[in-house]
């Protein structure tokens, strides 16, 4: 997972210029972040994005793959002395035949890409108090329609997270 989002951030931020303030940014991953910050992590500066667009997951087990329209990926960001760093957790499902296993989602990197517009955007506004607009692609771009979502398999609902009943 990292070194798609690793290399479209790298790519939206060179080659296109999407948070072009003279800062430098990075991103980290770290598969315990929450969609929640407590005081301290506001008093350093912390802001969260939570994005939920598509992914794909394959069952580690079974082999079993299926889609998902709610891949739920929390983002925490910040800018501090000139250096931006946006921290990333993308949430697992788990299959309907191995229920005690999440599986980490799969991403094409249209949706990475759509997902790091929205966060940049996000960035734009909240930290340099830009608002362009939205800046993103509309949401029903590269839509993938599934089932009702299965709150028992996602590891997002479990944490309080995903919100979708």
């Amino acid at each position: 997972i990292p070194g798609l989002w690793s290399d479209v951030f790298d790519m939206l931020l060179d080659e296109y210029a999407e948070l072009d303030y003279g800062d430098s940014w990075r991103l980290n991953f770290n598969y315990s972040l929450t969609d929640r910050l407590d005081q301290g992590g506001r008093r350093r500066g912390w802001k969260i994005f939570c994005h939920r667009g598509p992914g794909s997951f394959q069952c580690g087990s079974c082999r079993k793959t299926w889609p998902s329209a709610r891949v739920v990926v929390v983002f925490h960001y910040r800018l501090r002395g000139g250096r931006g760093t946006v921290i990333m957790r993308p949430f697992k499902q788990s299959c309907r035949r191995c229920p005690d296993t999440f599986q980490f989602p799969g991403f094409s990197e249209d949706a990475v890409r759509e997902a790091l517009l929205k966060l940049f955007s996000k960035i734009r506004k909240n930290i340099y108090n830009d608002d362009d607009g939205d800046g993103a692609p509309p949401d029903n771009h590269g839509r993938v329609w599934t089932k009702p979502h299965e709150t028992l398999l996602c590891e997002a609902c479990s944490n309080g997270i995903c919100k979708q009943n």
